[in-house]
């Protein structure tokens, strides 16, 4: 049976902006990290944070707002480059924000339409995918004031906790709490908008205190993702994905 997923009445709903989750310290990939910023990783001949930018311009997303703080300048410099997406810096040089933080700093520049908020440390098949096209498209303001991308946790590769998820039948998220593994693991992406963050304030926090107070509204929902996830947290785990592509594109 098909995994539940968010239900939506929207067809061809688009997103066209987004917030890449680029700040950490990378602390875990070290010592690759010790002279250059997590994102600009190289898996199978191309950054972690360009293989997120090419999926985001092959599916219509104009903006994106990247956090730096981490050898910053390495990022403004390498972003630089990219003169097929608007892209904006929002600089925590001086405070690192978290993820619930950094994207409340960068609503100014995401507007009032819904945007994606996305880590870049994690990575799938690029040729053909459509996943954050289907995820806009799950995304129901009406009923929701987020929708999480989730990953099979039978279909990842990277990744060694217990899952973070499950999923209710209609398509809402239910964490994992005292039990001992959870079918789904959160897959580093989710669609909001700037109205369901109002009365946040610019500290560091989590995304997870404004993802529970959602859940508690019932109006936090999940789909979970098609293509083979790849989470990119250390050395190992950056070399297996590599190889994991490079297998792929070969072919049989």
């Amino acid at each position: 049976m098909a995994p539940p997923v968010a239900h939506s009445p929207v067809v061809g709903r688009k997103v066209r902006s987004a917030m890449l989750l680029s700040a950490g310290l990378g602390t875990r990939m070290r010592p690759l990290t010790d002279h250059t910023p997590k994102p600009l990783i190289e898996i199978a001949g191309r950054t972690l944070i360009d293989r997120v930018l090419d999926k985001l311009v092959a599916q219509g997303v104009e903006r994106a707002v990247v956090n730096v703080h981490h050898l910053a300048g390495q990022m403004e410099a390498h972003l630089a480059r990219r003169a097929d997406i608007e892209i904006i810096i929002s600089d925590e040089r001086d405070l690192l924000l978290e993820t619930g933080g950094g994207v409340v700093k960068a609503l100014p520049h995401l507007g009032s339409e819904p945007f994606f908020a996305i880590n870049t440390d994690v990575a799938w098949e690029t040729e053909g995918d459509d996943t954050f096209l289907r995820l806009a498209r799950a995304f129901d303001p009406g009923r929701m004031d987020a929708v999480l991308l989730l990953a099979d946790m039978t279909r990842t590769l990277g990744f060694h906790g217990a899952g973070d998820f499950f999923l209710d039948d209609e398509g809402r998220p239910v964490r994992r709490g005292d039990r001992a593994r959870a079918p789904y693991v959160y897959a580093g992406a989710y669609v909001c908008t700037a109205g369901a963050l109002a009365g946040e304030t610019v500290h560091p926090f989590s995304a997870n205190r404004y993802w529970d107070r959602f859940a508690a509204a019932g109006r936090l929902f999940a789909t979970v993702m098609s293509p083979f996830w790849l989470h990119v947290g250390d050395p190992e785990a950056r070399d297996k994905a590599e190889r994991w592509l490079l297998d792929r594109a070969a072919g049989p």
